[in-house]
């Protein structure tokens, strides 16, 4: 008898498949997560490869631990979230903290490339935020204010706020990010 091969899901493909068995809606998956239900489509179809904290997000709203998901090549979710990955071309992370829908507090190694910003999802979620500069310079917007930081300097805020990050020096900017996220 031959073997049938095992067909591995996609990240997208697996949020999906998980909304779907909750029979949620993408808007109320929408509501759950607080980002736009358009962005949580575009995660669904594998055209936007989500930040921390939205993968952090519709693991509350889903109840499943980020393990349960798997990506395209059928390593573990947490695999992704915990390796140094380009995750929209100037920004990458290293999770330093264990991952899991038990889990409020996770921290991070973020690297920002210079002189650039991360595009594609704006950042925001339930709970807060602490940010300390490791190395280089940080520019960051926290609803309309944004401030500049140096080596050395941190921000703590309501991270429901919408926030982006950008490194406005000439070299790589290294950050400590502590999301607490109830």
């Amino acid at each position: 008898m031959a073997k049938v091969k095992e067909v591995k899901k996609s990240f997208g493909q697996g949020i999906r498949a998980y909304r779907e068995e909750r029979k949620m809606s993408i808007k109320d998956l929408a509501h759950e997560t607080g980002y736009p239900a358009d962005v949580l489509e575009k995660v669904e179809a594998d055209k936007v490869t989500p930040p921390v904290a939205l993968v952090l997000q519709l693991s509350r709203a889903l109840k499943i631990d980020v393990e349960a998901l798997e990506d395209e090549k059928g390593k573990k979710t947490a695999s992704r979230v915990k390796s140094q990955k380009k995750r929209a071309g100037s920004y990458a992370y290293t999770q330093l903290t264990k991952a899991g829908s038990d889990k409020h507090l996770g921290a991070y190694r973020v690297t920002i490339e210079p002189n650039t910003a991360h595009e594609g999802v704006e950042y925001h979620h339930d709970g807060e935020e602490f940010i300390y500069v490791l190395k280089g310079r940080l520019s960051i917007s926290v609803g309309k204010n944004t401030s500049v930081l140096e080596r050395g300097e941190c921000i703590h805020f309501n991270s429901a706020l919408h926030h982006a990050l950008s490194n406005p020096s000439g070299e790589k900017t290294e950050l400590l990010v502590v999301l607490y996220i109830p």
